[in-house]
């Protein structure tokens, strides 16, 4: 059973950093692109990272590039999200997922597999 699992979320003030961990269960990530989306209460899912087989590739929508940095270590079978400079509008629960096809086509939200998400909130 592939499952995956987030964790590093929390309360942040603006202008913080947090970074978010993701982990898998029966699977190894090395094989997979792997993203991350979020999703707020009322709002759509949005993807919001994605990187590559051998991180050969990553991708950011315009709403995040600059502050959001995704990486990965197949060694310890992890992948990362840095978010730098949180605003508000930030707060949501957050999602590591498998990407389906080229994360270039993340708009398109081409996850596989997710896990139960970890909650970011942004306030002072």
């Amino acid at each position: 059973q592939v499952q995956l699992v987030e964790s590093g979320g929390g309360v942040v003030q603006p202008g913080g950093s947090v970074r978010l961990s993701c982990t898998p269960s029966g699977f190894t990530l090395a094989n997979y692109n792997i993203g991350w989306f979020r999703q707020a209460p009322g709002k759509e899912r949005e993807g919001v990272a994605c990187i590559s087989e051998r991180s050969s590739d990553t991708y950011y929508p315009d709403s995040v590039k600059g502050r959001f940095v995704i990486s990965r270590d197949d060694d310890k079978n992890m992948v990362y999200l840095q978010i730098n400079n949180l605003r508000p509008e930030d707060t949501a629960m957050y999602h590591c997922a498998t990407v389906v096809i080229q994360c270039r086509y993340l708009a398109r939200r081409p996850f596989g597999s997710w896990g139960q998400g970890t909650q970011v909130t942004v306030s002072s």
